[in-house]
């Protein structure tokens, strides 16, 4: 997925996390889900630093 992707994603997670009446299984499945987006979006973010950082060489 791209970063938009993830973060699109990861907005909805968060929208949904903000249900007071979610069940607290689904909320730990949320936020697992979340965790892995945030996980995503590191790496993407860190293999453009690198290529920022290679094309400043």
């Amino acid at each position: 997925m791209t970063l938009e992707e993830n973060f699109e994603k990861l907005d909805q997670v968060m929208e949904k996390l903000s249900d007071d009446s979610l069940p607290l299984e689904e909320a730990f499945d949320l936020y697992k889900e979340g965790m892995g987006l945030l996980d995503n979006c590191r790496k993407v973010i860190e293999d453009v630093e690198k290529k920022v950082s290679e094309l400043a060489q």
